[in-house]
């Protein structure tokens, strides 16, 4: 299951659309709070998330981290930079896109994560 956070509703549609259309089961959260709660609940495969919105931010990075240690966390803003981008980084975040992003990259960012995730679950099963 993939977890969509955005405050955005037009950019949430976008997400929630080609990537249902890639097949995911999804799960949508708003901010930063609803996100955090709703992945303690139901913990995710992989968060796509905003990272300027209510909640948000690089102290919520840590927060999501804490919450589902492992999960892949792919991140996205539209006021970033190098400085912030090191920051989200080196706060546990898994990937990084300036918006506008680009779909096709962004899909194949989140293939490639949740296909290493699976991986490594399999050769952890095999012990």
């Amino acid at each position: 299951m993939v977890l969509i956070v955005e405050d955005d509703s037009e950019m949430r549609s976008l997400l929630r659309d080609e990537l249902w259309g890639e097949g995911y089961v999804l799960k949508e959260a708003r901010d930063g709070e609803e996100a955090v709660r709703v992945a303690r609940e139901s913990p995710p495969d992989l968060i796509l998330s905003d990272l300027k919105m209510p909640g948000g931010g690089v102290e919520y990075v840590s927060r999501l981290k804490r919450a589902v240690p492992g999960c892949p966390l792919v991140l996205m803003t539209a006021f970033g930079d190098a400085k912030l981008q090191a920051e989200v980084l080196a706060s546990g975040a898994t990937a990084y896109f300036d918006k506008p992003v680009h779909v096709s990259e962004l899909k194949a960012t989140i293939k490639r994560l949740l296909s290493h995730k699976a991986e490594d679950e399999r050769q952890g099963a095999r012990g």
